[in-house]
């Protein structure tokens, strides 16, 4: 089997496994936290509602400041390192308090909300790193591997999760999370790119990364389109699992099946987003994926019938939805490398997140009021098809027609400039 030109680069190959490893550790936790919460705290709809909210609230509350701050500061990997060591420790508290018949759902709620905060500071930090780590006429490439390794441990990570919460417990199985962490922050540990300089003092404005959003019609259009599939679809995200568990009657390990099931999707988009992105291009690649993984998500509230029926129902449901996301992810990750300018990465990826994942509070919260006020089903009906709105505003946007430069531009500026003639606008910069 050929190994890929990039893992044979040693600095990428940790860099890949450190990614690949907390990946696989928070596949385990997806399941096991909310299952924790279901099984051993019984936990309502609407409390389901407050713990996804709380996981995602600092992206609204702390993105553009930690994008600024990383972007004036520098030293990326020092500070993934040091959030991947944060996670590790609050996510150890869990399993140490369920031995101790101490867990509470207001625990939960603090460890997903400090968790949630020191993932946006990686997530900052890692949009600037990459690009530090990997070549420009590499990056459909690298976003493939990252991408694909997602894929590989969605195939492992859920099934893994559901036997680990089926025989030790969910509060227990977070222990592999936690585990993860560790593991990641290893790997990264013995990695040294030259990463992009630090802004230069009094250029670390914290609203300069939304107006480079403001300005560049590629990272705007992605934005308002995939603004509204995340508040959709986390309002979908709060109850899935409890709508599963209580309605569908699903055991652990039944659950772990059918969410491995993305995961097979997944791989299957990183493997075929290459080509389709060379016979379509890579902005209508991103934009098949935003359909594809919205209409899969429809076939969650339509599945009924003889129990065979509705498990092949959401096995295929959470297949489109894997396959969607990875064609969107790799798509949507190597159109902002070309187009955002090194020093400006953080700070825009902090903004960005500011917006896409500040809707995800919101939509968890009404995701958990609505399934307590009109049943979870209904419910999730609502945040499958709003999920499609973000796709029809995607339309009449230039992303679709955006296109990978064929050259590799010099100053950091070049590629903002290089995809606006690409996408025949005038108007600079963007990303989403």
């Amino acid at each position: 089997m050929k190994v890929p030109p990039l893992l044979r680069e040693t600095v990428f190959r940790r860099y890949w496994n450190a990614s690949t490893i907390s990946l696989l550790g928070d596949q385990i936790s997806a399941i096991a936290v909310p299952l924790a919460a279901v099984i051993a705290l019984h936990a309502s709809a609407a409390q389901m509602g407050y713990l996804t909210a709380l996981e995602w609230l600092p992206s609204l509350l702390f993105g553009l400041y930690l994008g600024a701050w990383v972007d004036r500061r520098g030293r990326r990997r020092q500070m993934m390192i040091a959030a991947d060591l944060g996670r590790a420790a609050l996510w150890l508290t869990v399993p140490l308090c369920y031995a101790l018949h101490a867990l509470t759902l207001p625990q939960l709620y603090v460890v997903m909300f400090a968790g949630g905060t020191l993932s946006i500071l990686f997530m900052v930090a890692n949009s600037a790193l990459f690009v530090s780590i990997v070549p420009q006429s590499q990056y459909v490439e690298g976003q493939t591997l990252m991408n694909g390794s997602r894929g590989l441990t969605q195939v492992a990570g859920p099934s893994l999760g559901g036997m680990l919460v089926e025989l030790l417990s969910a509060p227990v199985a977070i222990i592999a999370d936690a585990l993860s962490y560790l593991g990641s922050a290893y790997f990264l540990s013995r990695i040294r790119p030259a990463e992009p300089a630090a802004a230069e003092p009094g250029k670390g404005s914290l609203l300069e990364g939304a107006r480079f959003i403001a300005r560049n019609d590629i990272v705007r259009a992605s934005l308002v389109s995939i603004a509204p599939v995340n508040f959709f679809s986390f309002l979908f995200n709060a109850i899935f699992l409890l709508y599963a568990v209580r309605d569908l009657h699903m055991r652990p390990y039944v659950l772990g099946l059918v969410l491995g099931a993305a995961a097979f999707g997944s791989v299957l988009g990183a493997v075929l987003t290459d080509r389709i992105a060379a016979r379509i291009g890579i902005g209508w690649a991103y934009a098949l994926g935003c359909l594809t993984a919205a209409a899969s998500l429809l076939l969650w509230p339509a599945a009924q019938g003889p129990r065979q029926l509705v498990i092949a129902m959401v096995f295929v449901a959470e297949f489109g939805v894997g396959f969607g996301i990875l064609l969107l992810d790799i798509s949507i990750g190597s159109i902002f490398a070309a187009v955002i300018p090194g020093t400006l990465r953080s700070r825009v990826s902090g903004a960005f997140q500011t917006i896409n994942y500040g809707t995800r509070p919101a939509g968890a919260l009404l995701g958990g009021l609505l399934g307590a006020a009109i049943g979870l089903r209904p419910a999730l009906l609502i945040g499958a098809a709003g999920c499609l709105l973000g796709f029809l505003l995607l339309l009449p946007s230039p992303l679709p027609k955006y296109r990978m430069p064929t050259a590799e531009p010099t100053p950091d500026s070049e590629p903002c400039r290089s995809a606006a003639r690409l996408c025949g606008s005038d108007r600079g910069d963007t990303r989403g």
